[in-house]
């Protein structure tokens, strides 16, 4: 999973925990590059809980993906609504928990097709909190997953474990036999009869039995490169905490991964979400500046250094 489809870009935001900014973030995001002029589409999806319609100031959509996916004859272009702002559309996800926050594989399998079609330039999949496939999958077809924490031990400890979730679930994907699924799902497993401590020694493990498997797998782990934003940041020690996780996860994960970019606390950020209204339309403020360089780095695969 994860390419680039009619030459438009995929970026996921997730990370674990809610409350974290994920919305405030993809909205922000998403109305940057389209001020870029860049075509760009928002999409919820958090179904079940869907909010992101919100944070651009417009009614909750009539028709979403629970439509979508309950309606076999629908074409996905029927429930995407246009917004306030140029170049930026919505498709927003369902407001019946019960109805479409588990769907089924097919119905899973007929969103991302729908997503993989859509004609944009910049795809942007607003998250759910949480592990499980569904949100997993969303991740993994992005072109570029990106996590937003917050400096808080909670935040941190649910970001490590989303990633080693997506990670397992990506070898999972790929892993063609069932004896090396069975491999990997022991390995998920903190304490396992295996001895398999990380996604590294997994891949080394399944490389002793089937090298040509244990290749695919590598070259998978070699691949999978995350993104991370911090948010609410109020001091260099919190900023600090991007380069620590960096470190944690080639240490612990045997993975590359980049820290992007931060946003301090701000006022401006709690009134915009109060005015229900992008804090980037006004091009001021701390979180303004820190948004554009995000979008930036985010755009041409930039990174923070430590100073």
């Amino acid at each position: 999973m994860g390419q680039i489809f009619n030459g438009k870009e995929i970026y996921a935001i997730g990370g674990g925990k809610g409350g974290v900014g994920k919305s405030f973030i993809s909205a922000n995001l998403g109305v940057l590059l389209a001020k870029n002029k860049g075509r760009v589409l928002l999409v919820d999806a958090d179904l079940g809980g869907a909010n992101l319609h919100t944070c651009l100031g417009i009614p909750a959509p009539a028709v979403t993906l629970s439509d979508f996916i309950a309606n076999p004859s629908m074409q996905i272009q029927d429930a995407i609504v246009t917004t306030p702002y140029e170049n930026l559309q919505l498709l927003s996800g369902g407001q019946d928990v019960l109805a479409s926050a588990n769907p089924k594989y097919t119905q899973k399998a007929k969103i991302l097709r729908a997503i993989q079609s859509i004609q944009a330039d910049y795809v942007i999949l607003d998250l759910g909190a949480g592990t499980n496939y569904n949100t997993l999958d969303f991740f993994l077809i992005a072109d570029k997953g990106v996590l937003v924490v917050i400096p808080e031990p909670t935040s941190v400890e649910n970001a490590y474990r989303f990633i080693k979730s997506a990670l397992y679930r990506r070898l999972s994907l790929l892993a063609g036999d069932s004896q090396t699924k069975a491999v990997i799902e022991k390995a998920t497993k903190n304490k396992n009869d295996l001895g398999i401590r990380n996604p590294a020694e997994l891949v080394s493990y399944v490389m002793e039995s089937s090298p040509e498997t244990g290749v695919l797998l590598r070259e998978a782990l070699n691949q999978f490169r995350p993104r991370i934003i911090l948010n609410q940041v109020r001091s260099l020690a919190d900023i600090r905490i991007g380069f620590a996780m960096q470190s944690a996860c080639l240490k612990y994960f045997g993975i590359h991964m980049d820290f992007i970019g931060y946003l301090e606390v701000d006022d401006h950020v709690w009134k915009s979400i109060r005015a229900r209204q992008p804090v980037v339309i006004n091009n001021g403020g701390k979180s303004f500046r820190g948004l554009e360089s995000i979008s930036h780095n985010l755009m041409n695969d930039f990174q923070m250094k430590p100073e």
